[in-house]
């Protein structure tokens, strides 16, 4: 019954140090090309606010 605990256990602390690795990664992305990500999304807002005028 103990193994089983400690299984867990370290199956929980696995999953903490992957969420924490991905974040990183998201993070660093999102660093990285910042610029372009904010280009982006001004461009799509840019098309959604023109072509409402337009209705």
């Amino acid at each position: 019954m103990e193994e089983i605990k400690a299984f867990i256990i370290e199956e929980d602390a696995v999953s903490v140090v992957e969420i924490i690795l991905i974040t990183v990664v998201l993070i660093s992305l999102v660093v990285i090309f910042k610029s372009q990500l904010t280009s982006l999304v001004t461009n799509i807002l840019n098309k959604i606010t023109s072509q409402s005028n337009g209705i």
